[in-house]
Order: structure tokens, then sequence, then C-alpha cells
């Protein structure tokens, strides 16, 4: 594609002439996810270089201090995509994961009104639909310019966009170590909340019963 026809090298003016395109020469193509009908991946706009030297550079080097329990510290790959939320476009997304180790949202614009993010804690695939506890509770309101980065495994949504045009660009990033490690070794699921929490019952369970062997014991000393 003649990468002339899009004018304005702004990412938002780069989805709605990509659209017009699209809706004017009734061409196919893929869309982001399963869960947006708008939006557009955007290595077909030629922009994996970009995309891959902005994981390298940028998010790497945070999510090796923030996420290494879940391989910040080797992404290797990446899916790059943006979204549209309006009256006339999707307007919410539901309570989902990311296919990610890393997921970075920015917020592109344009004017809008609601459209929050909702994060109700971090999960493994045994206990994605666990229940959610209050500390686990957490909203980010999107502003023009400003992004988020989080564990894709952080059970999110979007409200609804309730008036207006959201354009957000997601760069989900994986690693190829951690999904390896991840298939042969039972323990490596610290980052999962539910699993830290059945571990923490496990111990507090063990140490119960040790303490009532020592009472036992203790009684029969006694007597």
């Amino acid at each position: 594609m003649n990468c002339s026809k899009f004018g304005s090298f702004s990412p938002s003016h780069w989805v709605e002439n990509f659209e017009k395109w699209v809706h004017e020469t009734k061409f196919r193509i893929m869309r982001p996810n399963t869960m947006n009908k708008f939006g557009a991946v955007l290595d077909d706009f030629g922009m994996q270089g970009t995309l891959d030297k902005l994981m390298e550079d940028f998010i790497r080097h945070i999510s090796k201090i923030f996420f290494p329990d879940v391989g910040g510290y080797s992404l290797d790959s990446h899916h790059g995509f943006v979204v549209e939320y309006g009256m006339d476009r999707d307007v919410e997304l539901g309570f989902h994961v990311d296919d990610s180790e890393v997921t970075l949202n920015v917020c592109l614009g344009k004017q809008f009104t609601g459209g929050e993010l909702f994060f109700r804690g971090i999960r493994c695939e045994k206990h994605v639909n666990s229940e959610t506890y209050p500390e686990e509770i957490f909203d980010y309101p999107h502003a023009p310019g400003r992004a988020i980065i989080h564990r894709g495994r952080h059970r999110h949504g979007a409200r609804a966009t309730t008036s207006g045009h959201r354009i957000n660009l997601l760069l989900w990033c994986r690693s190829s170590v951690f999904r390896e490690l991840k298939k042969h070794k039972k323990e490596f699921l610290n980052f999962c909340g539910e699993c830290k929490r059945e571990k923490k019952g496990r111990l507090l369970h063990s140490v119960a019963a040790k303490k009532k062997e020592l009472l036992v014991v203790e009684g029969d000393i006694a007597s």
C-alpha cells in the first residue's frame, strides 16, 4: 500500500484514513483481535520495526524492573494495533486478559467522555474467572497523550465511551522464554493473586496443624 495516501504521520489520522480507504475499496483487513470490530494491526502499516524498537529500547527496560515475574526481562515479540471507540464504533470492551506478558496502552485521543479502564486482579489461566477482592479493584481514566503499562494477565475491561471518539494504541509484548518455562514449571505462577492466596492458605493450615500436634505432645508429657 502506498503510504502517501495517509498524508499525516499522526497515528489517529492514519487510522481514520485507513478506515476510509477500507470502506471505499471494500478491502478486507485483519482486525486487531476478536473483541474489536474497529481498528487496525500496525504491522500492516509497515510499523513492525518501529514497534520492535519501542519494545526493546523502552518497554523491556521498565518491564525487567516491574514485571520480572512474567518474563519482563525477556520480551522478544509483539502484536501492535490501534482500536477505536465511539457511538459509531466499538462502545466498550468486555472483561478479559490480554494475550501478552506486558501490555502498553496509549490514549491517542480525541475528545471523548467515559471509556475508563477497570482492573480486577492478576490471574493465571486456572483462576481467570475467580472472584475479585477489594484490594484488587482499580480504575484508570484515559487522557490523550497518557499511557499505562500492565501485566497482560491483569484482568481488565473498558467502560462505555459515552460521547466523542477515542483512539488507543496497544502493544502486546510477549516472551517466548517465559511461555516455555510456564509449560514445565508448575510452581511458576507466583504472579497470580489467587495462586498466592491458595499457597498462603495451605501454609497457614500446615502451621495450625503443627501447633495442634505440639499441643497434643505437650499434653501427653504433662500427663
